[in-house]
């Protein structure tokens, strides 16, 4: 199988290193929705990044489905997510937070490159969830005492946030202070020194017009 879709976006990224903490081989495809979009169409007609072909030519679109399919790929108890009840109900939230948080911060940073002009509102209305979901996840890793969210070994709720933090402080370092949010740099700093996130790694290419 093979994965389309550049390291810089977080979405990507969290599927990679997903596949690479589960040991499943895939190939990857660095390709840009801008630059290679037509490339892309085949497989997703929304021309869109993640996108995960099967070795039977299936194409699973967007993170929490292709991720959703890798937990069935590998045995219960090395799942990154809990399999039912009040406790996977808590991963997910957290997971749903980082991806809202992740689209806001691309919205964002598409809305700063590709228009001239930027609508204030919509610039301001973006900032504002941005610090209000940081705000959230902040509250919520720092009531966390153990090393991840699934206590002593990683989750995608882990992952998530680990990804989408660092894309927000390199796409937008004004609205991220370590000083601010010591519990998610400090999560961060934890994820980013593993190897498959030291691996899986690629400085932010913002887009242009």
């Amino acid at each position: 199988m093979f994965l389309i879709g550049q390291y810089d976006p977080p979405f990507v990224r969290r599927v990679a290193i997903a596949l690479r903490l589960y040991g499943l081989a895939f190939e990857h495809r660095p390709w840009s929705t801008f630059g290679d979009a037509d490339s892309i169409a085949p497989y997703n007609p929304l021309r869109r990044v993640p996108t995960l072909v099967l070795d039977d030519g299936e194409a699973l679109i967007e993170s929490t489905i292709i991720l959703e399919y890798l937990d069935e790929l590998i045995e219960p108890e090395k799942a990154m997510l809990p399999r039912s009840g009040a406790e996977r109900r808590r991963h997910l939230r957290i997971c749903a937070l980082a991806s809202g948080l992740g689209d806001k911060a691309v919205s964002l940073l598409y809305e700063r490159v590709l228009r001239k002009e930027q609508l204030a509102l919509w610039v301001e209305r973006c900032e504002a969830q941005i610090a209000d979901v940081l705000k959230a996840l902040e509250a919520e890793r720092a009531k966390v005492t153990t090393p991840y969210w699934l206590g002593d070994r990683i989750g995608h709720a882990d992952v998530a946030v680990a990804c989408v933090v660092r894309f927000t402080r390199e796409a937008h370092p004004q609205l991220f202070a370590p000083s601010r949010y010591p519990a998610l740099a400090a999560h961060a700093e934890r994820c980013e020194a593993l190897p498959p996130f030291q691996e899986i790694m690629q400085p932010l290419a913002p887009p242009k017009g």
